[in-house]
């Protein structure tokens, strides 16, 4: 069978490792020996249009690049700027200056390149050595002269000592002068106008194509261990990488894939390549009855979720009979209650699957899953010839005889046993059941708390649930652990609006206010210690057997950052924030909100970039869109309506936003929303997407039409699903902060605009910022403080402002425990400094190097030190990104996939 890898699409696999590993992969058509002299110009042009997109080349790749064929590198270079600009959302309106390469080289890219270059040292002096691929601690960043290349002091020294007639080491052009390019002139003045205080390039990297297979099985067996559902983006990267998997399954499937939805997609694909490989693993892999009908959706070619809108439209796909057969040897494994009562909870989907199914012509061979369907379907045992086999029915199935003396079976099942018993108020009959599911007791555990306090009130946490929970928190998943955690760890009140967020393709939301009993601190407090206990065991566990970090660092304002949940319906986005998070805005007075669409041919879709401003008591105060295109005194500008988006163009909107003005004239919130005015889901659409760039008062001035500007793009969201109101954020102008919601506003029909919608939408953003507010979730930094304080005896801390740096070391005697609560906490360190920003950034980086560290950062700003070993988290990429292949990246759903059980 031929390698899978050697057919995988190499547009996929580009676009992977660029946007999780920021590398290039190399190309086939390289000509061994020097470079290409024609190749060597156009290279100028390609690195002048990466920097306007805060990129630089690495000395290896830009070598592998330079020898390329005239052609190939136009091939190549194209490739690269359009998946940059993809990630970007540039990709659409962008037209690059290397469309005329190799015929003709602007005799300007290169004076285009050293300004932009230079600018770029006027805003940051830490930024990437292209050589050595690191930024110095000590001796600064330069550009040399006359090809504006950076070099850190170091592999400068090193140039000069060698003598010679001092040549650039990356494009071997002769230097002016011994020494490297002064920074202060008024072409790099100007280019610093365009960029924000600190800003850095991102260098590319060259990606060995020996190196890929193993990079590939690395990031495969990652995604399948994850136990937190996959967001869109990391669906489609596990498609990709199973075209990388080896031919035989057995080799490289792990003994369990935590998520089911991903088990069946991975399954699935695995018939589908080579059936009789996959078919002795269906046994192993398929332990309830609903993985079987997972498994089947993805079968036939749907998402393995079981929404009930797939259901109703899915075409199922005809089973081989071997198949067929093993499915049911499957599912007749299962005790017949357990079996009977999953086959109910999706009745609808199981009525059609037993039609592929055809379980009564073999019930004799596989009598419980025969079973199972005639409870589903209420058949008459004698009609089917069931009755003599079936009468003896194993418990808790139950034999119920008709009027006309017929039978028929029923079963009892376990949610009615459990809510028969909370509603006599009967806790621990109801506890007793529940601790046989784990999950089930974990997920209820508010709810449990709450009939405890309603029907005993004042009294201690009941003794059968302080015996059954330590086990049950042992054995759940991390997502019930954390929601519990954040659902009970913050004071709540009677009548408080509550926030559902419902299973779905598409993030939305509602609310209602909550009646029920509050949970007292009595009883709430001991269960988020025991909480607080299983994570700080679980991170424990999971260090152990490996070489404990000697160092972990940690930014505060993790404690920003929420947990991700609901990610099977989190949007594509640049900067993976989760849900609910709140994040500082950029530097700078304006925002310049986008939206981007385009329709199909022959259909017309009205997108409609909207933002409606509230005060600070949620009253609605105004708006800025198609219907007024300037608020206030210009302090919201929108730059025009289009009502159709026609390929290959599409069409964008903007709406600038100056802070101050909208502050001023008495706003204090500003909910960003983007409608289908004529009633067009967003999924009928070609391309959609919104997000916002950050703008200096000279920037925000140029309003016109088309005003985009990659590098300045902060974040970006596609637009996606069968919804038509999207809320990508809520913009806190007093704070200047934004919390990402990422949800979408039930719509019903006709046109949508927010003078139609304008309450509903400012109810969810204040039930939003009410449901997210801080200390009422599980966030980053308690996931983050557990790890550190397991796994390390010195914690370094950085405050928000990047200035403070506190040092946690753990006591001789001191336990684990108490550790951990000092660093959650933030109490009594050992030891605090205070230093400009920069410089913090480069005491934490000489305390790295040369270490195994964990590292958790908000921003990776930290010069990457050499020979650093380790983990490391960051929400914004950074200088840290630099660091050597030995730091392991991870991801926020990685990084809660480390809470697993594990015994």
């Amino acid at each position: 069978m031929k390698n899978p890898s050697t057919t995988a699409p190499r547009a996929g696999l580009d676009a992977y490792l660029l946007r999780r590993h920021g590398t290039v992969l190399g190309e086939p058509g390289a000509v061994p020996g020097e470079p290409q002299p024609w190749t060597a110009q156009g290279l100028v042009v390609l690195e002048a249009d990466l920097a306007r997109r805060g990129y630089v080349l690495t000395a290896p790749l830009r070598a592998a690049l330079g020898r390329l064929r005239p052609l190939d590198l136009a091939a190549a270079g194209t490739r690269l700027l359009r998946g940059i600009d993809a990630m970007l959302g540039a990709d659409r309106s962008h037209t690059p200056l290397f469309r005329r390469f190799p015929e003709g080289v602007p005799s300007h890219a290169h004076a285009d390149y050293s300004a932009i270059i230079r600018g770029y040292l006027l805003c940051q002096a830490s930024q990437v050595c292209l050589l050595c691929e690191r930024t110095s601690l000590e001796a600064g960043i330069g550009a040399l002269a006359p090809c504006a290349h950076l070099l850190c002091g170091d592999c400068y020294l090193e140039l000069v000592e060698a003598g010679g007639d001092h040549r650039c080491p990356l494009c071997h052009t002769r230097l002016e002068r011994k020494r490297r390019l002064s920074t202060d002139t008024r072409a790099a003045r100007n280019a610093a106008r365009e960029l924000r205080s600190g800003q850095q390039l991102k260098p590319l990297r060259l990606a060995d194509p020996e190196d890929v297979d193993g990079l590939a099985a690395t990031a495969l067996a990652a995604l399948l261990a994850r136990q937190t559902p996959l967001s869109p983006q990391d669906r489609e990267d596990l498609a990709l990488l199973l075209h990388h998997a080896p031919a035989d399954p057995a080799g490289w499937l792990p003994a369990e894939i935590p998520v089911r939805e991903t088990r069946a997609t991975v399954l699935a694909a695995l018939l589908h390549r080579d059936r009789e490989a996959a078919r002795p693993l269906l046994a192993a892999h398929l332990t309830t009855a609903t993985d079987v009908l997972r498994l089947i959706w993805a079968w036939s070619g749907a998402e393995p979720d079981l929404l009930p809108e797939t259901a109703s439209t899915l075409r199922l796909r005809n089973l081989p009979r071997p198949l067929r057969r093993d499915l049911l040897a499957v599912l007749d494994a299962f005790p017949a209650g357990t079996l009977a009562e999953d086959l109910r909870r999706h009745r609808e989907p199981w009525l059609r699957v037993g039609e592929l199914l055809h379980p009564y012509e073999h019930h004799a061979r596989f009598p419980h899953a025969a079973a199972a369907f005639a409870v589903l379907r209420q058949s008459d045992l004698d009609l089917h010839g069931l009755g003599p086999l079936l009468r003896e029915a194993p418990a808790p199935l139950r034999v119920r005889e008709t009027p006309g003396g017929h039978g028929r079976l029923t079963v009892e099942t376990f949610a009615a046993r459990v809510e028969h018993a909370l509603e006599q108020g009967d806790l621990p009959a109801a506890v007793q059941l529940l601790a046989r599911r784990p999950g089930e007791l974990v997920r209820r555990l508010h709810h449990l708390l709450r009939v405890h306090a309603a029907w005993l009130p004042g009294e201690p946490l009941p003794a059968e649930l302080a015996e059954a929970l330590p086990v049950a928190l042992r054995a759940v998943a991390p997502g019930p652990l954390l929601g519990a955690y954040g659902r009970l760890r913050a004071p709540r009140e009677y009548g408080e609006r509550r926030l559902y967020f419902p299973r779905g393709r598409v993030a939305s939301a509602h609310a209602r206010a909550d009646r029920g009993t509050p949970v007292p601190a009595g009883l709430s407090a001991p269960v988020c210690a025991l909480i607080e206990a299983e994570l700080l065991r679980r991170a424990g566990q999971s260090v152990q057997g490996r070489e404990r970090y000697e160092v972990a660092v940690l930014d505060a304002a993790l404690a920003d950052l929420v947990v991700p949940f609901a990610e099977r319906a989190s949007a594509r986005t640049l900067v993976a924030v989760p849900r609910g998070s709140v994040q500082p805005l950029p530097e700078g007075q304006r925002l310049r909100l986008f939206v981007h669409w385009m329709q199909r041919p022959h259909q017309r879709v009205d997108l409609d970039l909207s933002v409606a401003f509230y005060d600070e008591d949620w009253q609605f105060t105004g708006l800025c869109d198609y219907t007024r295109l300037v608020a206030g005194p210009r302090a919201a500008v929108h730059s025009g309506d289009y009502t159709s988006a026609p390929p290959p163009h599409g069409a964008t909107e903007f709406v600038d936003l100056d802070l101050p003005a909208l502050g001023g004239a008495g706003a204090r919130y500003a909910v960003v929303v983007v409608f289908s005015y004529n009633d067009v889901p967003f999924e009928d659409l070609t391309d959609a997407f919104a997000g916002f760039m950050a703008l200096d008062p000279a920037q925000g001035a140029k309003r016109h039409r088309g005003a985009f500007r990659p590098k300045d793009v902060r974040q970006r969201l596609d637009l996606a699903g069968d919804a038509r109101i999207c809320v990508p954020m809520i913009v806190d102008l007093r704070s200047r902060a934004y919390t990402w919601t990422d949800l979408n506003v039930g719509s019903g029909t006709g046109f949508h605009n927010l003078d139609r919608h304008h309450a509903a939408v400012g109810s969810l953003a204040a039930d939003v910022l009410t449901h997210f507010a801080p200390g009422t979730r599980a966030t980053l930094w308690d996931l983050a403080c557990a790890t550190a304080a397991a796994g390390s005896d010195e914690v370094l801390v950085r405050d928000r402002t990047g200035r403070g740096l506190d040092v946690y070391r753990r006591g001789a005697d001191e336990p684990v425990s108490a550790f951990a609560e000092r660093l959650r906490a933030r109490h009594e360190s050992d030891r605090r400094t205070e230093r400009p920003p920069d410089d913090t950034a480069r005491l934490i980086a000489e305390r790295l190097g040369g270490t195994r560290a964990f590292a958790a950062l908000v921003h990776a700003d930290v010069p990457a030190p050499a020979e650093l070993r380790g983990t490391l988290y960051r929400l914004y990429p950074g200088p840290t990104d630099a660091a050597p292949d030995t730091l392991e990246r991870i991801t926020a759903g990685e990084l809660t996939a480390r809470f697993a059980p594990n015994g």
